[in-house]
């Protein structure tokens, strides 16, 4: 059973950093590229931050340069290390895994990051 579970999550202020985790179980990780989304109260879902099978990364233009996203295919993990917390980064963040040959695309719970100023 494939299974994407996320961690991390916590209320910080603002300034403060934080380190969300994906873990995924019962799949090839190392084959998906893993998107971080995050939604917040009354907004459309967006994408934060990808990484691809190569570990290229890709980010929103709203978190270049404080985010960073990693991954650890040993430990069947994605990494969003999340410095400089704005209040506009509350959401709840989602970790996506998308394997684009066979479109598998599956999707954790989420995790809740609350920023206060």
């Amino acid at each position: 059973q494939v299974q994407l579970v996320e961690s991390g999550g916590d209320l910080v202020q603002l300034g403060g950093s934080l380190r969300l985790s994906c873990a995924a179980s019962g799949m090839n990780f190392s084959a998906y590229t893993v998107i971080w989304h995050r939604q917040a109260p009354g907004k459309q879902r967006e994408l934060v931050a990808a990484v691809n099978r190569g570990a290229r990364t890709n980010y929103a233009d709203s978190v270049k340069g404080r985010f960073t996203i990693s991954r650890d295919n040993a430990k069947n993990t994605v990494y969003l290390q999340m410095n400089s917390l704005k209040p506009e980064d509350t959401a709840v963040y989602y970790c996506n895994a998308i394997n684009l040959n066979s479109n598998h695309n599956y999707w954790g719970q989420g995790t809740q990051v609350t920023v206060s100023s």
